[in-house]
C-alpha cells in the first residue's frame, strides 16, 4: 500500500510537477476558472464589498499609527510600565498635541489659504497675460508657421477642455462630501481600533498560525514576519522622509522669500508620501506662484527644489529608507501609475507597500514550487 501511494507521488511529480507546459496550463486554469467563478457569483460579495470599504481607511489609518506607536509602547514595557497604561499616555500626549496645532497652527494655515484663495483671480490674470505675451512673441509667431499651429482652434481646444474640468468638478461635489463624510467616520472608528491593536497586536500572529495546518505554521510565521518588516520600514521611512522634505522646502522657501512658504512646504510634505510622482505634484502650486512673482523668483524656486531633491536622493532615503523593499524605480513608477488607474488616490498611496507585500507572498511561493519540483534543479 504505501509502494503503490509512494509511485502515485511519483508519477504525479514526474507528470505534473516536473513538467513546465503542464504546470503553466494547471495555474492557467485555475486562475481563469477562479475568475469565471467569482465573476458569475459576484452579487453574493456585494455585502463583504460593502463592509470592506466601510472599515479600510479606519483600519488603514490605525495600521499606519500602529507602526509608529508600537516602538514606543515597546520600549515604555520594557521600563515596566503596564501596556494599557503606555497606550493611554500616549493617547493623552497625541491629544495634547493635537490641541497646540489647533489652537496655534491651524488659524495660521487657515489665514494663508484664505489669503490664496483671495489671490488666486489676480494669479490667474497674471497667467493669462503671461500666455498673451509669449503666444504674442516673435519667436512663437515663427514657430507657429512652421508647425502650421493654429493658436485660435488650440486656444479654443483649452478653454472647453476648462470648462469640462469646471463641470466635472461640480458634479463631483457630491462624491467630495460623501469622501469627507466617511472620513470623518473613519476618524471616529480608528482610536478604538489603534487601541486594542497596540495592546493586542502581538497576540495576531500566534492565532493567525493556530488556525493553520503545523506543516505550514513555519513558512507562514516566516511570510508574517518578512510583510511585517516590509510594511514597518516603508511607513516609518516615508513619514520621516516626507517630514524632512517638508522641513527642507520650508526652509528654503523662507530664504528666497517664495509666499505662502508653510502652507507650501506642507503640501509638499503631504505629496511625498508617494514615490517619484509625489515631488512632481508638490511643485506645481510652488511654480505658478513663483511664474507670476518673477522670474528670478522662479530660477531661485528651481535651484531650492533641486537642492532638496538632490539631499532626499543622495543622503536622506539612502539613510532611512536604504534598500530594504529591493524595488527597482521603474518597477514603482509602474506600479503607482497602474494602481492608480485602477483605484485612484488609495491604489497611489498603497501602490508601493501593497507591491512589497504581494512580492513577499509570490516568491515564498515560488520557493515552495522550487522546493517540490525538479524543474529548477541543474
Amino acid at each position: 500500500m504505501e509502494k503503490s501511494s509512494q509511485s502515485k507521488s511519483g508519477t504525479f511529480k514526474k507528470l505534473i510537477l516536473n513538467n513546465r507546459f503542464v504546470l503553466f496550463l494547471m495555474i492557467l486554469l485555475l486562475i481563469g476558472i477562479n475568475i469565471l467563478i467569482f465573476r458569475e457569483v459576484s452579487f453574493i460579495f456585494t455585502p463583504l464589498e460593502v463592509l470592506f470599504k466601510t472599515v479600510l481607511l479606519p483600519i488603514m489609518m490605525a495600521t499606519v499609527l500602529y507602526y509608529l506607536l508600537n516602538p514606543v509602547v515597546n520600549y515604555l514595557e520594557k521600563l515596566k510600565v503596564k501596556r494599557v497604561f503606555s497606550i493611554l499616555l500616549l493617547y493623552l500626549l497625541i491629544i495634547g498635541l493635537i490641541s497646540i496645532l489647533i489652537v496655534s497652527v491651524i488659524p495660521f494655515l487657515r489665514e494663508q489659504i484664505m489669503s490664496l484663495v483671495q489671490s488666486f483671480p489676480e494669479y490667474t490674470r497674471d497667467v493669462e497675460e503671461l500666455i498673451k505675451t509669449v503666444v504674442g512673441s516673435q519667436f512663437v509667431n515663427e514657430a507657429q508657421k512652421t508647425l502650421n499651429i493654429n493658436v485660435p482652434d488650440f486656444a479654443n481646444n483649452i478653454s472647453n477642455q476648462v470648462s469640462k474640468l469646471l463641470n466635472n468638478t461640480w458634479s463631483g461635489i457630491g462624491v467630495f462630501v460623501g469622501a469627507v463624510k466617511d472620513f470623518l467616520l473613519a476618524l471616529i472608528i480608528m482610536p478604538f481600533i489603534l487601541f486594542y491593536l497596540l495592546k493586542d497586536g502581538k497576540r495576531l500572529p500566534s492565532y493567525i498560525l493556530s488556525l493553520l495546518p503545523v506543516p505550514l505554521r513555519s513558512q507562514t510565521f516566516d511570510v508574517m514576519k518578512e510583510i511585517n518588516t516590509s510594511i514597518s520600514l516603508y511607513i516609518r521611512g516615508q513619514i520621516i522622509v516626507s517630514f524632512c522634505i517638508g522641513l527642507l522646502l520650508f526652509v528654503g522657501f523662507l530664504i528666497i522669500g517664495l509666499d505662502y512658504a508653510s502652507l507650501l512646504a506642507l503640501i509638499a510634505a503631504f505629496t511625498s508620501i508617494v514615490p517619484y510622482l509625489g515631488p512632481a505634484i508638490a511643485i506645481t502650486p510652488a511654480l505658478i506662484i513663483a511664474i507670476v512673482t518673477s522670474p528670478i523668483m522662479l530660477l531661485k524656486l528651481i535651484i531650492v527644489w533641486t537642492i532638496v531633491q538632490l539631499v532626499e536622493g543622495k543622503f536622506i532615503s539612502p539613510q532611512i529608507m536604504g534598500r530594504n523593499l529591493h524595488i527597482h524605480p521603474i518597477t514603482i513608477i509602474f506600479v503607482i501609475l497602474t494602481a492608480g488607474n485602477l483605484f485612484g488616490i488609495l491604489g497611489i498611496i498603497l501602490a508601493v507597500p501593497g507591491y512589497a507585500v504581494l512580492k513577499v507572498i509570490i516568491t515564498h511561493l515560488f520557493e515552495w514550487l522550487k522546493a517540490r519540483s525538479e524543474l529548477y534543479n541543474d
